[in-house]
């Protein structure tokens, strides 16, 4: 086949809820449901859909199911009037398996379910058989099979309608329908029955297990019972208040089971149970969802102290539909996510909605759901067109409502409802009006923001085709056998063309509008010129009725198709160029159209399916078929020839006497309808002049509001800009005043300094000689320190030797304190066995004792004594050697235990053995730096004597003239000791004397310590058996100073 023309689908709009069970989670965001003859995947955020086409021959698809797994999906189709299951991958899209069987003599299949692990299905055939076959899918096999309604006896009417699997156990069935319910076991490779209902037969509508031995079951007649071994052990009313009754009274407390409800009256009608159907029921960890009667689900919880039980906790509603008057949608089909935070639901009425649970106000009892997808047709749709200039698409349907889709997001942008239904539909090219034919009117709307408003009617019955040109000027619609051409300016009914006589089918405009393309029922194609209402060209072919027409880029070749089963190619729409049949027989062509790029013609057939022919035609099987829906393509307008020969007969004659009536009034009216268009145009002409005025009024006052919101802006800008300056000016001369004190404060303080320089050198000569006469005396008191470090340094050393023999004497301790820890256990357990030994011995003579009856009676004496030798024997052994074991593992385990001990002490000997060796390298460190400050001072101190010597010499004082001198510093001294650098530096020096005081206070203390310790360490070392270590020797210091 040829590839030219591939198709995709972008977006499809609609659901279908005939499928039982349609709806089910693929993941936490991805619903899955059929729409047409597609698999659509709906992202929940994304609102994005990927869509898996079924088989292309599917004449119905009647159930799905999901895998638990929720790797596959399989579907029940019809094909050639055989059942068929195909199973789909969900990742790939691609088919997995397709499952067929002769067993079932059915056309169909009513359910379908997957077993808990994913490996098999089970499918339920539908009438007269009702076969249950159970499938290894995987290698296409069939297990077993069984049919489960008997062909005679009183459930030979009965039908079946759901299976399902134990969720426990693969090989428990379960199957229900009206008055029908059965359970098999698969075993040997065959269903066996195994538990029938017991009690009178109900029709049952769905079900679902609660446990692995108990279902939960609901009625038409909205009543749900939980079964347990074919035995019917509760009963509720959806609409009752009163606690559950029991079915069968000999159960005790502890087997009863139910639901317990508390919001509805038990009395209720028999017409209401009926609209109280329950139609899908599902588990969920806290208990069960039920969808019941109208616009209803129920939720009922389990309750804590019965994990069986269950109350009705609240009731989630549909939204209300403002444009659906009916209020009668039911949910048929119900899922929930993986995670049970979201509930979708399906409804009769071809919606989808959602509720999240983490949404629910718990404070009230009443939950809403709210729209998954947009609103969808209720019905089916009769008329579709698609806008120019806009990303829009205009529908109407049978359920008497117009709408406008966005197809690029597939979202609603309009929804109108009617009190009538609406026949076609054609959006003007610039998306701003639409045209929605009537049975009794035409009528033009305004398309606003989320509304249609009527802006034009036109007096023609029950338009089925209208089409606005492709320049949106024009207008045509079908009147009966007869094409009307209207302004969309004007509004006025600029011609007429006739020629048809059958019904007309479609409309194409040429590209440039001036020529309009129609066929119809009569087997007639006319090519019409609008200008001069002049049929140019036609193609007239009796033995066919054309339902669809498609036009070439150039309008000069145009495609037909119709009754005949063929695709015609006429050229000028007067000679039939080609004619190609399309195959199979049992395919009619109901629609064409031939694509922008002109590649491909697009034929719409009575399957469902869109095929992409090549283009040029050449042969009759060179297409590509894809699937849409399943059913015809517009079947909406296949009617009855016959009935619509009549219809179109009646239509005529109605139609000749409202033109005859019409032409009398407008000869009657004629006169005064002048007289109004002169009247109406005078008034026009004073309205536009008003309008004029007005406006340019309106454009002054906004002109000026612009110019003075302006002024103001730019007002409030300039007083911004003023307050700041302001407050700039006001910092700078706030910075000025202080940079002014500022310089004078300096001026001050160099004034201050000089006058102090002056001073300094005055008296920097007595200073320099009261710093050499007390680095005299800090000299002696350096030598004094030198030695206390040695004195503390040897005993540094004595301590470190008494810390490690303090540490070995408490190894030996703690060696000590385990033996006599070992040897208190053991004393213990010699104590224990010598007291069980003692009872052991009572026990002995108690039963000896009591052998002194049985005296009289040798065989049961000797019995007896046996019996004694046999248990205390025995037990001494066994005991005997338990204990010795005990004991053995005890010594194991101390003798351990002391090894392990042992090793931690000597790793922690060595530990502080090098902490000590490390802090004697520390110590010995810092007493090298001690000695090269000391050796740095006393070169300081000899090169200061040196320069004393020199400053002596200069100033000529000698030795005995150096008292004199000496005094006369001390007088100077005395006279400026006012003076406040004297001071401080007489200060700085007496702090500095201070300081080496304190520090020589602290050695001496600090030996003090450590000479006290030493002594308590080894006189605790003499108490334990052991003499003082020997002193050993300090580190050479004097080879340190050496090298310094």
């Amino acid at each position: 086949m040829s590839q030219a023309g591939l198709l995709s689908v972008k977006q499809v709009i609609g659901v279908r809820s005939s499928v039982t069970n349609g709806l089910a989670f693929q993941d936490e965001q991805t619903v899955v449901y059929i729409a047409g003859g597609n698999i659509v995947l709906y992202g929940i955020d994304q609102k994005a859909q990927r869509v898996i086409p079924c088989s292309i021959n599917a004449q119905a698809l009647t159930t799905m199911t999901v895998s638990p797994n929720r790797r596959v999906i399989a579907i029940a189709e019809r094909i050639n009037d055989r059942p068929q299951v195909t199973i789909y991958d969900l990742q790939s899209g691609k088919r997995r398996k397709t499952l067929q069987s002769e067993l079932i003599k059915s056309n169909e299949i009513v359910s379908l379910l997957f077993s808990s692990d994913s490996k098999y299905l089970l499918t339920q055939g539908g009438a007269p058989d009702y076969t249950l076959i159970y499938w290894s899918w995987e290698k296409g096999k069939v297990m077993a099979h069984i049919d489960v309604k008997p062909p005679t006896g009183p459930q030979a009417n009965a039908t079946v309608n759901q299976v399902s699997f134990n969720p426990q156990d693969n090989t428990q069935i379960c199957t229900i329908g009206h008055g029908l319910f059965k359970m098999f076991r698969y075993a040997e490779s065959a269903l066996k029955p195994s538990q029938n209902l017991k009690q009178e037969h109900f029709n049952f509508t769905c079900h679902c297990w609660i446990s692995d031995d108990r279902l939960l079951a609901g009625t038409d007649q909205g009543k749900l019972f939980v079964i347990q071994n074919g035995e019917i052990l509760h009963e509720i009313k959806i609409d009752s208040k009163a606690e559950p009754r029991s079915v069968t009274s000999h159960h005790t407390s502890d087997e009863r089971l139910g639901l317990v409800d508390s919001s509805m009256d038990i009395n209720i009608s028999t017409d209401h149970s009926i609209k109280s159907e329950i139609k899908c029921i599902i588990p969920f960890s806290r208990g069960v969802l039920v969808a019941a009667g109208v616009n209803k689900v129920y939720m009922y919880d389990r309750v804590d102290d019965n994990r069986e039980y269950f109350r009705r906790n609240r009731e989630i509603l549909l939204p209300i539909d403002l444009n659906d008057k009916s209020n009668n949608e039911r949910v048929v089909s119900m899922c929930l996510s993986p995670s049970e935070e979201t509930l979708v639901a399906l409804t009769d009425h071809q919606q989808i909605y959602q509720l999240s649970f983490s949404g629910i106000d718990i404070t009230k009892d009443v939950a809403t759901f709210s729209y998954l997808t947009e609103g969808y047709h209720h019905a089916q749709v009769t008329g579709v067109d698609t806008c120019v200039r806009k990303q829009l698409i205009a529908t109407c349907g049978v359920d008497r409502s117009v709408r406008l889709w966005n197809y690029e997001t597939g979202t609603l942008e309009v929804c109108k409802e009617f009190q009538e239904e609406a026949y076609t539909v054609s959006i003007h090219p610039s998306g701003l009006f639409i045209l929605v034919g009537f049975s009794d009117k035409l009528k033009l709307f305004t398309i606003l923001i989320d509304d249609l408003r009527p802006f034009k009617e036109f007096s023609i019955r029950g338009c089925r085709e209208a089409l606005f040109s492709n320049g949106g000027h024009l207008f045509a619609a079908v009147h009966g056998n007869v094409i009307q051409i209207y302004s969309t300016v004007t509004f006025e009914n600029i011609t007429n063309l006739k020629g048809h006589n059958g019904k007309v089918r479609q409309l194409i405009w040429s590209p440039d509008d001036t020529r309009l393309f129609s066929c119809g029922m009569d087997g007639a194609v006319y090519e019409w010129e609008v200008a001069t209402s002049k049929r140019l060209h036609e193609a007239v072919l009796k033995a066919c009725g054309y339902t669809g027409l498609g036009l070439s880029a150039d309008s000069k070749t145009v495609f037909a198709v119709g009754t005949d089963r063929k695709i015609k190619e006429i050229v000028d729409a007067q000679q039939i160029l080609r004619e190609i049949q399309v195959i199979p027989d049992d395919v009619q062509p109901t629609t064409i159209a031939l694509s922008h790029t002109g590649k491909s013609l697009l034929v719409g057939t009575s399957k469902g399916t869109v095929r992409s022919y090549k283009f040029p035609l050449t042969k009759s099987d060179e297409y590509t078929e894809y699937i849409g829906h399943v059913g015809m393509i517009n079947r909406e307008r296949e009617k009855n020839k016959q009935q619509s020969r009549d219809h179109e007969e009646t239509k005529r004659q109605i139609e000749e006497d409202a033109d005859e009536e019409i032409l009398k009034l407008m000869q009657t009216h004629e006169q005064a309808l002048i007289e109004c268009k002169d009247e109406n145009a005078n008034l026009r002409n004073k309205s536009t002049t008003f309008q004029r005025k007005v406006k340019d009024l309106e454009e002054s006052i906004k002109k000026k509001d612009t110019d003075l919101a302006s002024l103001k802006n730019e007002e409030s800008k300039l007083q911004n800009a003023i307050r700041g300056l302001k407050k700039d000016i006001e910092g700078l001369k706030k910075e000025i005043q202080e940079r002014d004190e500022t310089i004078q404060d300096k001026e001050k303080r160099i004034y201050e300094l000089k006058r102090k320089n002056q001073e300094l050198e005055k008296f920097k000569f007595v200073l320099d000689y009261k710093i050499k006469e007390l680095k005299k005396q800090i000299e002696p008191r350096e030598i004094e320190i030198k030695e206390m470090k040695e004195q503390i340094t040897n005993m540094e050393a004595e301590l470190e030797r008494l810390s490690k023999s303090n540490d070995e004497e408490k190894l030996k301790n703690e060696e000590l304190r385990t033996k006599l820890n070992a040897s208190a256990l053991a004393l213990q357990q010699e104590k224990q066995l010598k007291r069980d030994s003692e009872l052991a011995l009572k026990r002995i003579k108690t039963d000896i004792h009591n052998c002194s009856a049985l005296i009289t009676e040798p065989k049961l004496l000797t019995q007896r004594v046996a019996e004694i030798y046999a248990q205390y024997v025995r037990d001494d052994a066994t005991e005997e050697a338990t204990i010795d074991q005990d004991i053995t593992k005890e010594y194991a385990r101390q003798r351990d235990h002391l090894e392990r001990t042992v090793r931690s002490l000597k790793g922690k000997v060595d530990k502080d053995s090098d902490r000590h060796k490390m802090e004697n390298i520390r110590i010995m460190q810092e007493n090298v730096t001690l000695i090269k400050e000391i050796n740095d001072l006393r070169r300081e101190l000899k090169t200061s004597r040196v320069k004393l010597q020199d400053l002596q010499t200069a100033m000529g004082i000698s030795r005995k003239t150096a008292a004199r001198t000496t005094e006369e510093i001390v007088q100077a001294l005395n006279t400026h000791q006012n003076n406040h650098l004297v001071q401080e530096k007489q200060t700085e020096l007496e702090n500095l004397i201070h300081r080496q005081r304190s520090e020589i206070q602290r050695l001496n203390e600090q030996i003090a310590n450590i000479e006290s310790s030493v002594g308590r360490t080894g006189t605790a070392a003499g108490g334990g058996g052991r003499s003082r270590p020997s002193s050993g020797q300090l580190p050479p210091i004097t080879s340190a100073l050496t090298a310094h």
